[in-house]
């Protein structure tokens, strides 16, 4: 046990660093933009949400160079799963959630057909070098058409919610960008060595490191995020925060290591947690489109339209249930 305490260390601290390197990050490149003049909003679709997922992006980087690439699969399939088990379960037993109706039609449509050729890019279980640069290729398309559809049709939560952007001087959101990039770097450092000594002298796999330990530690912007969203009552954000981040964990995180190191992967990264992603995505998507069919005729989009508490402890339950699987491999 003595043996580990190092790598025990080094996963904490990294995780701390990443968290905290990341806040810095998106404080001092949301004020950069800001302060040359681009839209709030725009910032809140593009770099607050992709630096929500910059954790999982840099470990995911850190993890293929160190020729762990499973370690990078495990984070990204392990953080949706988090994002909506654990992130999106603590969040609506904390505050019922209203959602929107764009969900059922614009974010969820996209996340399934994103989710459906991820799982066509695992089935054959290699994650090969030209299907990760395409799905790397759809982050600006994608981004492109979200942000021109949003400036076109404003939703009052988020412009909201990106007016609490910080304003700072150029040279302090300069300095903060940089420091939150050198500390998210240096920090993933240590957690991957940390991950793959643990995984080394436990025995467990680098995958179900990546699955467990790794994914809660770089969802907590995603659980910081959320919950703070809905306690200042834009909900909407707090939803569309999750749906954002597994589209960049699906788009970015796990193509990433695959376009730096072909991965070939156990049948468990489909059969076991690819399927258990897709079922939680179902889920919840269902559950949202099962209400707006029930409430149809209501005037107002949102209303009756919930994420009740009861939903936040089923998500919880469904993920401590994805932890029972993966004892065998533990």
């Amino acid at each position: 046990m003595n043996e580990l305490l190092p790598a025990y260390m080094a996963i904490v601290a990294g995780l701390i660093g990443l968290v905290w390197g990341a806040d810095r990050f998106v404080i001092g490149a949301a004020s950069a933009a800001k302060n040359f003049g681009i839209s709030p909003m725009v910032i809140g679709l593009t770099i607050v949400s992709i630096g929500t997922s910059a954790p999982e992006i840099i470990v995911s980087i850190n993890a293929a160079l160190e020729g762990s690439g499973a370690l990078a699969v495990g984070n990204a399939l392990g953080s949706n799963l988090a994002n909506i088990g654990l992130v999106l379960g603590i969040t609506a037993l904390i505050a019922p959630l209203p959602a929107q109706r764009h969900l059922i039609f614009q974010e969820g449509p996209v996340l399934l057909f994103v989710t459906a050729l991820v799982g066509y890019c695992l089935y054959d279980q290699l994650l090969g070098r030209t299907e990760s640069l395409l799905m790397l290729a759809l982050i600006p398309l994608l981004l492109w058409v979200t942000v021109k559809y949003k400036v076109q049709h404003p939703n009052a939560e988020e412009l909201a919610e990106a007016d609490d952007i910080v304003t700072t001087s150029s040279a302090a959101a300069a300095t903060w960008f940089i420091i939150g990039l050198l500390v998210m770097l240096v920090s993933s450092k240590i957690l991957v060595w940390g991950a793959i000594t643990t995984a080394a002298e436990m025995g467990i796999s680098e995958l179900v490191i990546g699955l467990t330990v790794v994914a809660i530690g770089t969802s907590l912007p995603e659980l910081a995020a959320s919950v703070t969203s809905a306690l200042r009552g834009h909900h909407d954000i707090a939803i569309g925060n999750i749906f954002g981040s597994n589209l960049f964990n699906f788009l970015a995180v796990m193509p990433i290591a695959g376009a730096i190191a072909p991965l070939h992967l156990d049948s468990a990264v489909f059969y076991r947690d690819f399927l258990s992603v897709t079922a939680l995505t179902l889920l919840l998507i269902g559950t949202i489109v099962f209400f707006y069919i029930r409430n149809k005729g209501a005037k107002n989009g949102a209303t009756g339209i919930y994420l009740s508490r009861k939903f936040g402890a089923l998500m919880l339950l469904l993920y401590v249930l994805y932890f029972a699987l993966l004892l065998p491999s533990s």
